[in-house]
């Protein structure tokens, strides 16, 4: 069952409408970010609210929301949804408006929160590893659509998909004009290398994502060193390991990339380290109300 907090009450996804002249509709002028719960508690929180007002903010929109109102809406549709661990999607749009590209006219600002029970993806993806492929289309631009704004505009990504499935690959990596690993379609990429942990530095062109940040930070307490640096196609064909980090992913081994086997075909050891790390984070006993 997937149900939707409209902002006025929460209702079952065939019963929420959007408006045909809403501009999220009309030209993809929306940002949403998406937050998981485990043992019915919100997990990172905070930081994925702050993403989704710093999208917003670089859109030029300013959320008319507060945190508190935003935390309720969320509260009230995971009371309704009732389950332990949920996906909830959150969709801000600058509302219905003329049908012209300056915003101007959009007066009536719309929150959606979307929840449904959380689809885990199969075990086999963590135990065996993910198959990934270097697509030849190029991530966004920073100066045309900056892929650190989490928005509604979503062809470049979907696109991607469409062209790594047909390399019969799980996901595609893309690359910038520079030559330069970004991301995947929904996640953020890192390899190791003699030991290290290293991921593209923000401005090769990604989202920052709230895995990555926690990974990081992760990292430390573990005693694992990490770092951003640019990484090129050969370096990344030559790690030692690759993973993929989400918020619903979590820490998921790349053991093939197009038709090379990464760390022989099998999840390295510092990647089921980080793995086992971010699920231990989401055990019941490590959440608090």
């Amino acid at each position: 069952m997937i149900l939707v907090h409209t902002g006025e009450a929460v209702v079952p996804a065939a019963q929420a409408t959007v408006p045909v002249l809403d501009h999220g509709f009309l030209y993809g002028d929306s940002v949403y970010d998406v937050v998981r719960t485990a043992g019915g508690v919100p997990f990172l929180w905070e930081p994925h609210l702050a993403r989704l007002r710093r999208s917003a903010a670089m859109l030029y929109f300013e959320l008319p929301w507060s945190d508190e109102e935003i935390s309720r809406r969320l509260h009230e549709l995971l009371d309704a949804l009732s389950v332990d661990d949920a996906y909830v999607r959150l969709v801000a749009t600058r509302g219905p408006g003329p049908i012209s590209l300056l915003p101007d006219g959009c007066d009536q600002p719309a929150l959606y929160l979307i929840g449904r029970r959380l689809i885990r993806y199969d075990e086999s993806l963590y135990t065996d590893g993910c198959r990934v492929a270097l697509v030849p289309r190029l991530r966004n631009d920073r100066r045309a659509l900056d892929p650190s704004a989490k928005t509604g505009n979503y062809l470049n990504n979907m696109l991607g998909l469409i062209e790594a499935r047909r390399a019969a690959a799980d996901d595609a990596l893309f690359l910038n004009a520079n030559g330069h690993v970004t991301e995947a379609t929904t996640a953020n990429v890192w390899i190791v290398e003699k030991g290290a942990v290293i991921t593209p530095p923000l401005p090769d062109g990604l989202l920052p994502g709230v895995t990555r940040a926690w990974l990081l930070e992760r990292c430390v307490d573990l005693g694992i060193a990490a770092c951003e640096e640019s990484i090129t196609a050969a370096r990344l064909t030559a790690a030692d390991e690759v993973f993929l980090t989400g918020t619903i992913k979590g820490v998921m081994p790349v053991t093939r990339i197009d038709q090379a086997s990464v760390a022989a075909g099998h999840p390295g050891p510092v990647t089921k380290r980080l793995h086992a790390a971010y699920r231990a984070a989401l055990a019941p006993d490590s959440q608090s109300h």
